[in-house]
């Protein structure tokens, strides 16, 4: 895609996430991911069009609000406290320092600012915090995004009434492969986040992370996953592993770049109307 003007697509109205009978089978996931190259990017390009602009995408910018010292054990991450990565624990940012953040990404031509903290699950105390920095950056008419670990009903009802949009909370990977990358929270934790997300009228942003070592059953079994929600993601990241030095995904063997579109293509088909983010 070259067209870095914002797009912007009628959301569904929020309802209560759940599981669903599936629509999308692992194996009919995997399928698609075993199509001829050429026809799954027709396919998905379809399905694209017939939802968004064809030339245009939808600029975010992600602001680390509080970096290092998560408690989490997540495999790929360097602000977990269980690795030497060199990240240092900093305290949550000011207002005065966010709000200048999030004029810049105004003028980057940002239309959606998140702002990430690391933690495994905020206090009642730092969501009040949040929740004033959410307001400066919707003074500025940005769509606001949080990622702040696992929420209770009444943070998440406390975030959207500061006005968040989007809530971030990725599944990471498919769920039999996930003990693999985490052993301090389970799978159902996130689904449980998930859901008091869209009780309190958030729209979600979720998906997960490829090149883990995963194999392509994995990563259709994470895309499947996602797409039977119900509603589907409205916002799913698909991203590439990033390795850090003393995390224990340092070396794992780095995806193929086709694979990595193949990922792409696949949530788009499965998820038709949802942002599918890079």
């Amino acid at each position: 895609m070259t067209a870095t003007h914002p797009v912007h697509l009628v959301r569904p109205q929020p309802a209560t996430l759940h599981a669903t009978k599936a629509r999308w089978s692992v194996e009919a996931t995997l399928a698609l991911f075993e199509l001829p190259f050429n026809d799954l990017l027709f396919r998905a390009q379809q399905v694209h069009r017939e939802h968004f602009d064809a030339n245009a995408v939808q600029r975010s910018t992600l602001l680390s609000i509080k970096t290092g010292g998560c408690p989490e054990d997540c495999a790929y991450c360097p602000q977990s406290v269980h690795y030497d990565t060199g990240v240092e624990a900093d305290k949550l940012m000011e207002p005065a320092a966010v709000r200048a953040a999030a004029e810049a990404a105004v003028k980057a031509g940002a239309t959606r600012f998140c702002m990430g903290a690391a933690w495994r699950e905020p206090k009642d105390r730092d969501i009040e915090k949040v929740a004033a920095l959410v307001r400066e950056v919707k003074s500025l008419g940005l769509e606001a995004c949080c990622t702040l670990g696992m929420l209770t009903k009444p943070q998440a009802a406390t975030l959207k009434e500061a006005g968040v949009d989007y809530y971030n909370h990725n599944l990471d990977t498919a769920p039999e492969a996930y003990g693999r990358v985490i052993s301090t929270r389970v799978y159902e934790d996130r689904l449980q986040t998930l859901a008091h997300v869209r009780e309190a009228g958030m729209s979600v942003c979720c998906g997960g992370i490829v090149g883990m070592g995963e194999s392509r059953r994995e990563r259709a079994g994470l895309v499947a996953q996602l797409a039977n929600l119900d509603p589907h993601p409205e916002s799913v990241p698909i991203n590439e592993l990033v390795q850090v030095e003393g995390t224990p995904m340092a070396g794992t063997d780095k995806l193929d770049p086709f694979e990595f579109v193949r990922t792409i293509a696949v949530a788009r088909i499965t998820m038709p109307s949802a942002y599918v983010r890079l």
